[in-house]
């Protein structure tokens, strides 16, 4: 398939400017491709030869592919344990939804692809280094049987971005059905905004959970199930020695995935105090404390569809 074959659907935006922002990708100098990810990209009806000679342009940003609607997502969110009223994709950026062989609507969003509205002082980049964590994270978990978001491919540059030292630019293109995150819903909640909060749930109930549209309670339906799923996702984190290490609300997926792969880390043996991220300096996402987080994200996502 030729990229300009690609047939873009945005349902996401057509939700309306209060959800996201729309804005363009940042180019990316001089790009090339890292790494693709053959079995995602034959999902897509990808031919791997086309895709390793002309999709570097888009992916990275130097040009919109034909259809997409480019945006970042608006969410709110607990971060480590307390409200920020605002956030959002501060470096991801969502182009649409393609069908994949099999009919199924899978969005795909750039991370790295520059700064956006939501952005507050980043630089809007993603480095190589933690882009090939999650690329190889996200396909592994894949592999052990684990709901997650996917990796399409990466795409390099030598542009430097300041971390802690420099690093070099990267573009990863992530897959997922949806990237809508608890703090979605706990934006409008705490904003009052109970009409794009009803939007907002009508939205996932019909493109996401179609088989609870008949029941009495639907959207109580719809969170028992996330609850469901969330645990379910737990629970096989538990199995496997995972520790996310970054568990607030934001980045915690309505679909019962694992999203945002920031610092993450395995048990090499066990190790329940096990935590994976330096910044989390009282052990709130220690390994042990995972279904207990879980637990109470869900409440913070119950009290959001409250009204």
């Amino acid at each position: 398939m030729n990229t300009c074959d690609l047939s873009f659907e945005n349902s996401f935006c057509s939700l309306g400017e209060a959800f996201y922002c729309r804005v363009s990708p940042e180019p990316l100098p001089d790009p090339y491709l890292i790494s693709m990810n053959p079995v995602t990209a034959g999902m897509l009806g990808l031919d791997t030869q086309v895709f390793a000679s002309q999709l570097p342009d888009w992916i990275s940003g130097n040009r919109v592919p034909p259809g997409a609607d480019p945006a970042a997502m608006l969410y709110a969110g607990h971060q480590f344990g307390h409200f920020v009223p605002q956030l959002g994709d501060g470096r991801a950026i969502l182009l649409g939804e393609v069908k994949d062989t099999e009919g199924r609507l899978w969005e795909l969003q750039l991370k790295g692809a520059g700064v956006t509205p939501y952005s507050r002082s980043g630089d809007g980049r993603a480095v190589l280094r933690s882009t090939i964590r999650e690329y190889l994270c996200s396909e592994a978990m894949h592999g052990l049987g684990i709901p997650t978001t996917r990796a399409l491919c990466i795409t390099g540059s030598d542009e430097e971005v300041y971390r802690e030292q420099i690093e070099t630019a990267a573009v990863l293109v992530r897959m997922a059905p949806s990237h809508v995150r608890f703090g979605s819903f706990e934006v409008f909640y705490h904003r009052n905004q109970h009409d794009a909060l009803q939007e907002l749930a009508d939205y996932m109930l019909t493109r996401h959970f179609p088989h609870l549209a008949d029941q009495a309670q639907p959207y109580l339906a719809m969170f028992s199930e996330v609850v469901l799923r969330t645990a379910s996702l737990i629970s096989q984190w538990q199995l496997v020695g995972f520790a996310h290490g970054v568990m607030n609300t934001d980045n915690m997926s309505l679909l019962g995935l694992t999203l945002d792969y920031g610092p993450y880390g395995f048990l090499d043996s066990y190790d329940p105090d096990f935590v994976c991220n330096h910044s989390d300096h009282e052990g709130r996402y220690a390994f042990s404390r995972q279904p207990v987080i879980g637990h109470w994200n869900l409440t913070c996502l119950a009290q959001a569809m409250l009204p």
